[in-house]
């Protein structure tokens, strides 16, 4: 799953460079793309996407003063495509994939391995993923446990959750309100956490359910 190669959309629909704007608009509007490969001879040689189209179907005013739909020009995809587009090996992580998208400000990474397109990653494909890691539409909560920066603080929290018979559905980690602690987030697969959350306060950690399906707000803090 944290692999770009468990992400990416694989059955990926591509044009040759010499193919019309009017049949990218056809792809785009008909398979709900908004990024197509262009590949020449089997090897990825540029990317299109619907602004690309956008920019190159100028809209005709009718007569009335309202707008047709676009006018088709002659473009070709080599004349509007970007060249040597950012790729990605299928092997990389997700998260390499997602700083890539965001610092480049751009909407998807075709995925290349051995010169051959493999498939695309697109922001889409990246929430998706986010979204399965949260666990999120299925019975659980999240609960918040702050604790000093240090070796072993993970593994007393999961002690204490392991003692009550709850299992942990994900584990993220994030910078704490001060430089010198962290914030555990905790997927717990249980929507009564009332049992956990005194049994992690009892054990002197500070608590906090940020959700769950039974709206249980409940903190403990350290004496």
């Amino acid at each position: 799953m944290l692999k770009v190669r468990d992400s990416m959309t694989r059955d990926v629909v591509t044009l040759g460079p010499e193919a019309s704007v009017a049949q990218a608009w056809e792809i785009v509007r008909g398979r709900g793309v908004r990024h197509i490969p262009i590949v020449e001879d089997g090897r990825l040689v540029g990317l299109v996407s619907d602004r690309d189209l956008r920019d190159a179907s100028p809209i005709r005013k009718s007569s009335d003063g309202g707008e047709d739909e676009n006018v088709f020009g002659w473009s070709s995809m080599r004349d509007i495509m970007t060249r040597k587009p950012v790729t990605i090996s299928p092997f990389d992580t997700i998260e390499h994939a997602a700083r890539e998208i965001y610092e480049r400000r751009i909407g998807c990474l075709p995925v290349v391995d051995g010169g051959e397109l493999v498939g695309i990653i697109t922001s889409a494909d990246m929430m998706r993923t986010l979204i399965e890691l949260f666990g999120a539409g299925k019975p659980g909560t999240w609960v918040e446990v702050e604790v000093a920066d240090e070796p072993g603080a993970l593994a007393g929290i999961v002690d204490t959750v392991s003692e009550r018979h709850v299992n942990l559905a994900s584990v993220f980690v994030a910078p704490g309100h001060r430089v010198s602690d962290k914030v555990i987030a905790l997927r717990l697969e249980t929507t009564n956490p009332k049992g956990i959350v005194g049994a992690l306060g009892e054990a002197g950690y500070s608590v906090e359910v940020v959700e769950s399906s039974e709206s249980v707000e409940t903190t403990h803090r350290e004496k």
